[in-house]
């Protein structure tokens, strides 16, 4: 009896352990784990490859380079012109195109611009996108002409003066405001007498004339005068010199300086 008890003991103890002895604590586990790693590492090496393939089609085929440049926004350049001074690289990958240089060398080649707007334009194209300086005013310089634009920038000279744009005359010489007010403010505040001015006295301007900072006279059509005076109250003064001259059609002087206190006169 005690012999049977003791092999049904070893039996049960053979059936608990299998055929291969006694399974080892987290045996299961690492089963378990293998293929979760295999995953990542299937992951890990297809991002790999995608990532290589991403960088080759980018920067190493010929599918997505440099082919084309379009320029709009010209009026007085050429696209030719805006083009040469932009020397984009063409050839080049599209990605690799640095945007920003080509947007500083066109500034600081072509002094006419404004403002600047490179973009990549997919498959193949850069597009330069710019505009132009508007001149306000001329300045004598010689037998040509300095343009004068809504900042003060005196930004390009050329021979013909461009229609109704009106010349501006400096006379500070003598005036004690230019130690206070050089050249460069008194043509600034020229340049904000000339963007306040009506539409259709704008266009009947002929001369911007500045002695001091608040002795600012404009020198129409038809041989009338106008005074301004200074900058200030400049959208009063505008809408003070249009009534006057409705008033007065006749009249060859209008003074504006003071706008509560006009005065018009001559025939």
């Amino acid at each position: 009896m005690a012999g049977q008890a003791t092999a049904r003991r070893g039996a049960g103890q053979a059936k608990k352990s299998g055929p291969s002895g006694p399974r080892r604590p987290g045996a299961g586990r690492l089963r378990l784990r293998l293929p979760a790693r295999r995953r990542l590492l299937l992951i890990l090496a297809t991002a790999v490859v995608l990532g290589a393939a991403v960088v080759w089609v980018l920067y190493g085929s010929t599918w997505l380079r440099v082919e084309q440049v379009e320029t709009s926004g010209t009026e007085v350049l050429t696209p030719a012109e805006v083009e040469a001074a932009a020397a984009v690289p063409v050839g080049s990958p599209l990605v690799s195109v640095d945007t920003d240089a080509i947007e500083a060398r066109l500034l600081r080649k072509l002094p006419r611009l404004d403002s600047v707007d490179v973009s990549r334009s997919w498959p193949h194209g850069i597009a330069l996108d710019v505009t132009e300086r508007k001149p306000v005013l001329l300045m004598k310089k010689g037998a040509n002409f300095t343009e004068v634009d809504a900042k003060g920038v005196r930004f390009a000279t050329v021979a013909k003066a461009p229609a109704h744009v009106p010349l501006l005359e400096l006379n500070p010489d003598n005036s004690p405001s230019l130690r206070r007010f050089p050249s460069d403010a008194l043509v600034r505040e020229a340049v904000k007498v000339a963007g306040e001015l009506p539409s259709a006295v704008a266009k009947d301007t002929r001369l911007v004339r500045v002695t001091s900072y608040d002795a600012v006279s404009l020198e129409l059509s038809r041989g009338r005068t106008v005074m301004w005076g200074s900058d200030e109250e400049g959208e009063l003064k505008a809408r003070t010199l249009v009534a006057l001259m409705k008033a007065a059609p006749r009249a060859r002087y209008f003074d504006v300086s003071a706008p509560t206190a006009p005065a018009a006169s001559g025939s």
